[in-house]
């Protein structure tokens, strides 16, 4: 997750698992240009401060197509897109980086998923498949495998997104019905899923399933989802750090990712927060360690007060106080804010003859929910049991001596 994370401060474009694009491994893809565009454009667009408050959920789902790749002749930028994405600390680096290709996420990141399957989905796919179903029948993998794609969210570029994906894959269970006979795969691969609509899957959650079965997230931050009510406790976001005053009192938090406590520091405990924007490193010395040991240790999700000191660039909070707000992060699990389930450069790669999607994509992709009736959920919510689960997900820190 550092990785990918840094990388994407960098400028590299990060796209998703998908049953349609990915390899076992992580691969490259050439970005995709704009019709009747031949090169990138001259003009280089400013790296503002306002790219580094940008979360991610405003681009959810969707992957950038702007004309950044290609060979292009000596004096044209062809950095364009890299910059608008480049973490403002890094701008001055804006002229070293060139890149003509994004990163796709390879199977080998789901949980689970073998290199097997993973090489049969490659070996079938040919020009894309248009369904679960298809993919199924064409490749033979078991159900098991196709529940660990549809919880890693992997068939966005057909129109279903993880909850959707799961529905049809537990339809595929039925007894009795043609769809599960392979010998009919030849006349039943081009039928698309039934209509459906099933509620929403908030956001947040979302989020949590990604860090379950792929140990990270694209979609968004989970701190993201907790700005305002850090905000109003006064808590600071860490991307903002280098802009305060050495010495003055700042309040800070974020996912604790690493304590380091070296043999040589003389009891002194090194840790590192994350939240949306950026990481801060805390210093904890051994008395404020021993009053907060517990929650140092212990604690997914951390708030830090004390004094930030600045040397040679390298911004320290040095802790006074530091609590526990692990809590807060039950709050993924309710966040009520829906994605969107097709990625705007993951369309399918299957074209028809008739040109444009084919009729399962385009079942899954233009259902109207005046045509088909909701499910409603069938048990209470049970919050106690998400908030397990948001707890058993979240990164637990690592521990160096």
């Amino acid at each position: 997750a550092q990785i990918v994370r840094d990388a994407q401060e960098h400028g590299v474009e990060m796209r998703a698992v998908d049953t349609n694009h990915s390899d076992w491994d992580n691969t490259l893809e050439q970005f995709s240009s704009w019709p009747g565009v031949s090169r990138p454009p001259t003009a280089r667009p400013a790296v503002g401060a306002d790219d580094s408050q940008r979360i991610k959920t405003e681009s959810l789902g969707r992957e950038d197509t702007r004309p950044l790749g290609g060979r292009v002749k000596p004096g044209h930028d062809e950095n364009i897109g890299v910059v608008s994405r480049l973490h403002p600390r890094h701008a001055e680096m804006a002229s070293d980086i060139r890149t003509t290709c994004a990163m796709r996420l390879g199977f080998r990141q789901i949980s689970g998923l073998s290199e097997e399957d993973a090489k049969k989905i490659m070996a079938h796919r040919g020009r894309g498949y248009d369904s679960v179903r298809d993919l199924w029948l064409r490749t033979g993998i078991e159900l098991g495998a196709l529940e660990r794609l549809a919880d890693a969210d992997a068939f966005r570029s057909i129109g279903l997104d993880r909850r959707e994906a799961l529905w049809v894959v537990r339809g595929l269970r039925r007894s009795g019905d043609k769809d599960d006979l392979p010998l009919l795969a030849l006349s039943t691969a081009r039928e698309h899923e039934p209509d459906f609509a099933l509620p929403s899957m908030p956001l947040g959650e979302h989020v949590v399933e990604d860090y379950r079965h792929l140990h990270l997230s694209l979609k968004a931050h989970p701190v993201s989802f907790l700005r305002r009510e850090l905000q109003a406790r006064g808590i600071v976001e860490n991307g903002s750090l280098p802009a305060i005053r050495p010495n003055r009192s700042v309040t800070v938090s974020g996912l604790v990712l690493v304590r380091q406590r070296p043999g040589t520091a003389s009891g002194v405990i090194f840790m590192t927060l994350e939240d949306e924007t950026s990481i801060a490193n805390i210093v904890v010395w051994p008395k404020v360690f021993e009053q907060f040991r517990p929650v140092v240790l212990g604690a997914r999700f951390a708030l830090v007060r004390g004094k930030l000191q600045s040397e040679s660039n390298v911004i320290h909070v040095i802790a006074d106080e530091i609590e526990d707000l692990t809590p807060l992060l039950d709050r993924l699990a309710t966040d009520t804010s829906p994605i969107e389930s097709l990625a705007r450069a993951d369309e399918l790669k299957h074209l028809p003859p008739e040109g444009g999607t084919s009729p399962g994509a385009r079942a899954s992709l233009h259902r109207h929910p005046r045509n088909v009736r909701p499910l409603q959920p069938t048990k209470e919510y049970d919050t106690q049991a998400a908030a397990q689960k948001v707890h058993a997900v979240m990164p637990k820190g690592r521990n160096f001596h």
